[in-house]
């Protein structure tokens, strides 16, 4: 079997040596595609491979027309819109995550910025504590239940939505569970965004929902970008002087954000989630053995795709 990894953003040394100590034990060949600058470059490696790694390198129908024995392709990392799940139904590839790999990371650098933003970015004023500040997360997955375990040792209060989670899952968690969108942002002080990019989502964080954040409010978001209506947010923060948003994907409108809200918004220099040490490792390496798994046994458990 031969396995590509194919990363634009390259995993670090260390999780290269995990990833490729994976497939040795069993005897999988591995090609590293790393750093590579055009897209010729990935279609002409994934012509004989049976397996593939990507991070947020985009596998397409294009990309799928080429892979002519492909069976399977892993994303190292939570989020998969990166990949056309209905072209890898069609090519019979199966298209999978590694879900939990990068909760963590994430969630601290939810922290990271709030921290950041309610000490006014360190401008040397006079800031507010997170304390006693009730927090809302949108949607209660490997990220969001990390949010809340972190939340907790800063004696926030907590509170989720999540569509698919069931209250009393949120509830025994120590988290109270709102009983919808609006009532979340309605009711917090701050809230930090964990929901997908899909059809239902896409620009769903738009002008009405944010704006019935308390005074003060706080909109977080380390999801997608997709997720936010830029338009009705830039309105909203034009005429609420109070909001602040804290983000580490840059919105398309990033120029017009930092011009007009200085000292209210701030967004990382590319997206940082997953950008630790650990999370690499374990994505790269959760990756691997999912790939394993499949093609040796059959286990589809994290397949994103049907």
């Amino acid at each position: 079997m031969k396995v590509l990894v194919a990363t634009e953003k390259p995993f670090s040394g260390v999780a290269v040596k995990g990833i490729k100590e994976v497939f040795d034990a069993v005897g999988y060949e591995v090609v590293m595609l790393e750093k590579y600058t055009e897209k010729s470059q990935l279609l002409d490696a994934v012509k004989d491979v049976d397996a593939m790694i990507i991070r947020s390198d985009k596998v397409d129908a294009e990309v799928l027309d080429a892979a002519k024995q492909l069976k399977i392709v892993v994303r190292a990392g939570a989020g998969y819109d990166n990949i056309d799940l209905a072209a890898a139904t069609a090519h019979n590839v199966v298209a999978m995550n590694t879900p939990g790999q990068n909760a963590n990371s994430v969630a601290e650098l939810v922290f990271g910025l709030l921290v950041f933003g309610v000490r006014n970015f360190f401008n040397g004023t006079s800031g507010t504590e997170l304390k006693g500040k009730k927090l809302g997360i949108l949607a209660f997955g490997n990220v969001g239940r990390n949010v809340a375990r972190i939340a907790k040792g800063f004696g926030m209060e907590i509170a989720a939505y999540d569509a698919f989670c069931p209250a009393e899952a949120i509830e025994a968690a120590g988290v109270k569970a709102a009983k919808s969108q609006d009532e979340l942002f309605e009711t917090c002080d701050i809230v930090s965004l964990h929901i997908p990019a899909t059809p239902e989502t896409k620009q769903s964080i738009n002008y009405a929902l944010v704006g019935k954040l308390k005074k003060g409010g706080i909109l977080v978001n380390t999801a997608r970008k997709e997720v936010i209506d830029e338009a009705g947010l830039i309105k909203l923060m034009e005429e609420r002087q109070d909001l602040k948003y804290l983000t580490d994907i840059k919105p398309d409108a990033d120029a017009e954000f930092a011009e007009k809200f200085v000292g209210r918004y701030f967004a990382t220099p590319k997206k940082m989630g997953a950008q630790t040490a650990e999370a690499n490792v374990n994505a790269g390496i959760a990756a691997a053995n999912q790939i394993v798994g499949f093609l040796r046994d059959g286990i589809t458990k994290f397949q994103v795709n049907k």
